[in-house]
């Protein structure tokens, strides 16, 4: 068996695709959860200094002289009280143009150092929150605000509280590891899940490749077994194309007997008048002449119906057919008018319009109405009428003529091959049951009825394509 290329390959592409949508999205997800997390730790880090914030601002005092006081017994936090604990507040003097400060109070946490800010200017009672370098390098998270005292309002007091962002960096950081592991597991799962779903939705696959083996090594004539809705019609479609193939082959082989058949009984006869010329029998040589002429005929009639059913079976169904209908009917006529000139038929087409078309060989089409048109010229007195009609997918052809008719009771044996109603007129028999199966052939039909004209109207049904 060839290898099929992995680029090919059904499995790969689904597995592929699965597998890159998975990573994009793990990804983005680890992306989006890290980034809120953080946003949450932060804003939850932020809160709790603007709450410290707060509570330095209700204990700010100020004495006789307008210098600001804090008392350390007040503040509940024991952080600001240990040195270097990551916990720091300052109190700065704003000069007046609020260019230049200085610091006036700070906590013992600071212990001998101070916390270094950016030289802007804040509106009072304004928020200004930025990061910094605390002590021993330390990154911290500062919080500010300028304050005025209602006895002397022309100072300003800068109000900095400022907590390190170590811890919450580690939780972050702790976060996003077993955001990681988490992530990575899940992705193993959710490919391992792809796997089995590719598997499972690929097993049908699997089932009907045993089923067209079976179906190539003879032991089934179609295929079985139980496939998913999806795969059902494809399933029901090639059934219907191999029970297709297994009508042409038996139509083909009723065929191949019914010619055998049909040329057996005239060569038997070339047969014995052969042995009988051998035997030097006495006879007319005339006679002889006529039989053999007359069984060489009719061995030939026989093939040509057999041909005409054989070619007409073969293009039954075929996709993308499309013969019209006038070119044909004109060019029939004109034949007909050639043929039977002696006779000053008048044979009218104006009834067939140029928007009709058959769904079929252009070539049966010709011996369709090549028959019905034969046939009507010869039964016909002075006149022979071609009508055509389309509706719902349906094309109806008619042809009438002003001869005497069939009566009602013995059309379905004019159907009938080699049925003639008159030895006297010239033909086999064979022109309405040809047109009737090939008709049958196409899924049509033919009917007969009585004319406008007094004659018979043959209307022959055929499928109609746009």
């Amino acid at each position: 068996m060839t290898r099929v290329r992995w680029t090919r390959s059904l499995r790969f592409r689904l597995l592929a695709a699965t597998l890159v949508a998975l990573a994009l999205a793990m990804l983005l997800a680890g992306w989006v959860l890290a980034g809120l997390f953080r946003q949450h730790v932060m804003q939850q880090f932020e809160a709790s200094l603007t709450q410290q914030l707060d509570q330095l601002t209700a204990r700010l005092e100020f004495d006789a002289a307008g210098r600001p006081l804090i008392d350390p017994q007040t503040l509940s936090d024991p952080r600001w009280h240990k040195p270097y604990s990551g916990l720091y507040w300052q109190i700065d003097q704003v000069s007046t143009n609020g260019q230049a400060r200085h610091s006036v109070l700070r906590s013992r946490s600071l212990w001998d150092t101070r916390l270094a800010l950016h030289p802007d200017e804040l509106a009072d009672g304004a928020l200004h929150v930025h990061e910094g370098e605390g002590p021993q390098g330390a990154t911290v998270l500062m919080l500010e605000r300028t304050v005025r005292p209602d006895e002397r309002p022309e100072a300003r007091w800068r109000l900095v509280v400022a907590a390190s962002t170590q811890d919450s960096l580690q939780a972050v950081a702790r976060f996003n590891g077993v955001l990681t592991t988490s992530l990575l597991v899940l992705g193993l799962l959710l490919v391992l899940a792809a796997l089995a779903q590719v598997a499972v939705g690929l097993s049908p696959l699997r089932a009907l490749q045993s089923a067209l083996t079976q179906v190539r090594e003879g032991q089934s004539a179609r295929l079985q077994g139980r496939f998913p809705a999806e795969v059902q019609p494809l399933i029901d479609d090639f059934n219907g194309v191999l029970e297709r193939n297994a009508e042409v082959v038996a139509r083909a082989r009723t065929q191949a007997g019914n010619l055998a058949h049909a040329i057996k009984t005239p060569l038997a006869v070339l047969g014995q008048a052969a042995t009988q010329s051998l035997q030097a029998s006495p006879g007319d040589p005339q006679v002889q002449a006529r039989l053999v002429q007359d069984q060489v005929a009719t061995a030939r009639r026989h093939i040509d119906w057999h041909l005409a059913r054989s070619r007409a079976a073969a293009a039954h169904r075929l996709p993308g057919q499309r013969t019209p209908l006038a070119p044909v009917a004109t060019g029939l006529v004109r034949v007909m008018q050639r043929v039977h000139a002696a006779r000053a038929l008048r044979i009218e087409a104006a009834g067939v319009p140029d928007t009709l078309a058959f769904a079929g060989e252009e070539q049966d089409l010709q011996e369709m109405l090549g028959n019905l048109l034969d046939n009507a010229c010869k039964w016909a007195r002075t006149t022979v009428r071609i009508s055509a009609t389309g509706a719902a997918d349906r094309l109806c052809v008619a042809v009438e003529d002003d001869g005497p008719g069939i009566a009602e009771a013995a059309r379905a044996a004019v159907l009938t091959r080699g049925v003639r109603m008159d030895e006297t007129v010239p033909g086999s028999g064979l022109g309405l049951a040809i047109v009737n199966e090939l008709a049958q052939l196409y899924g049509g039909q033919l009917q007969l009825q009585n004319s406008a004209l007094g004659g018979l109207r043959v209307t022959l049904s055929l499928p109609m394509v746009d």
